[in-house]
């Protein structure tokens, strides 16, 4: 039994699962709740399937990277039941877990290409391949018409809630499409986080952190009159 916490972007998504299997789940889509929601949904999943947070085998915590702040509410409460609770904790990528959702819907000559909105013209995101392996790691992509040539030998696939503001740049590129349908979510973890759990790879409770992949910058407060 693994309770499944994905708050890496504007997604607040908590999903209750048993063998792989999704029991029950809460999402809301549009931001700016993790920290007032994520809460409400454990409690909320766990009421539905009438079971306690004693029952918990595991909890799995989508690792990153994407939003800060996000992120930082996810971990905290996911670190705080595996605490309270001894249970182990399972970190999970959320660009590989929405990149292997996608395999189950296309055909093998496909590339798939999740991203995490980041600013402006810039994405986080990986390429995989039809079976899910990973071509090339994460990294903070500025988009423009070059980007991703060295795939482009197979059809594209983007997903993920920066790839629409990637249409207008790829749009006279046919070998590159955008799917919209598929979405991050703390269902797409379970397969990952299942895998985990039966390979025993947990991740420290005490010291683990989320994958930022670039530091914090905090914006400077504006004060009137000061200069």
């Amino acid at each position: 039994m693994i309770l499944s916490i994905e708050t890496s972007t504007p997604i607040c998504s908590v999903a209750i699962a048993k063998g792989g299997e999704v029991l029950a789940i809460r999402e809301n889509h549009e931001g700016l709740s993790h920290a007032t929601l994520t809460a409400v949904f454990v409690e909320e999943v766990m009421k539905e399937v009438n079971l306690k947070l004693e029952d918990l085998d595991a909890v799995a915590i989508s690792k990153g990277p994407g939003s800060y702040t996000g992120l930082r509410i996810g971990v905290s409460i996911a670190k705080g039941l595996c605490y309270a609770l001894n249970k182990p904790l399972i970190a999970v990528s959320s660009i590989q877990a929405l990149a292997q959702t996608a395999t189950r819907y296309y055909d093998e000559n496909h590339f798939y290409i999740p991203m995490i909105d980041a600013r402006r013209m810039e994405v986080y995101s990986a390429v995989y391949d039809a079976k899910g392996d990973c071509l090339r790691d994460v990294q903070a992509d500025i988009i423009d018409e070059n980007s991703y040539s060295d795939f482009t030998k197979q059809p594209i696939v983007l997903l993920g809630d920066g790839a629409k503001k990637c249409e207008e740049i790829f749009k006279n590129c046919p070998q590159i499409s955008i799917d919209e349908t598929l979405k991050f979510s703390a269902k797409n973890m379970i397969s990952l986080a299942q895998t985990a759990f039966e390979n025993k790879d947990f991740v420290d409770v005490a010291y683990f952190e989320p994958f930022y992949l670039k530091d914090f910058i905090a914006g400077k407060p504006s004060v009137k009159g000061l200069k």
